[in-house]
């Protein structure tokens, strides 16, 4: 079957079968590779993607669901991501990379819900997403740092 889905503002037509899951469609059609299959269950997050404004877990969802919607990657220019992922390199908020971009995907809805968030702010958002080598704190502190609560000079305080 033919869908049609709007991804990172661009319109793509791809060819899916009736079975293939949205993260695969993003990752082995459309070459969008940031979004992980972590579990194939929604439990780790590594999949999340906004889905019409909302986030959602793409190992969850079958493409032929995205047929006419709005789907934003971790791929996608603009704000937050583009401080998010500057902070994440700043901050060291990542080990394996695994995590990395369902958390921004989680992040970048914080940030955007509320741009000043505490660091417990932060944990509960997260909370939903896995990081396999618990690098929570360096992870928090990469948000606090895209957002206007930074810690030390650095903007990275690792002991939130």
């Amino acid at each position: 079957m033919k869908i049609s889905l709007t991804v990172n503002g661009a319109k793509e037509d791809v060819e899916v079968d009736g079975r293939l899951l949205l993260a695969e469609v993003l990752r082995d059609r459309l070459g969008l590779k940031g979004t992980r299959i972590g579990c194939l269950t929604g439990d780790c997050g590594a999949c999340t993607v906004e889905f019409n404004g909302e986030l959602r877990k793409s190992c969850l969802m079958l493409a032929l669901g995205a047929d006419g919607e709005d789907i934003r990657t971790v791929e996608a220019a603009g704000e937050p991501l583009d401080t998010l992922r500057s902070a994440f390199v700043a901050c060291h908020g990542f080990q394996c990379g695994y995590c990395t971009s369902g958390m921004m995907m989680v992040a970048a809805d914080l940030l955007t819900r509320n741009p000043h968030p505490t660091a417990e702010d932060i944990r509960v958002a997260i909370s939903g997403n896995l990081c396999r080598c618990t690098g929570y704190d360096t992870i928090v502190a990469a948000i606090l740092k895209a957002s206007t609560s930074s810690g030390d000079e650095n903007g990275c305080d690792c002991r939130t």
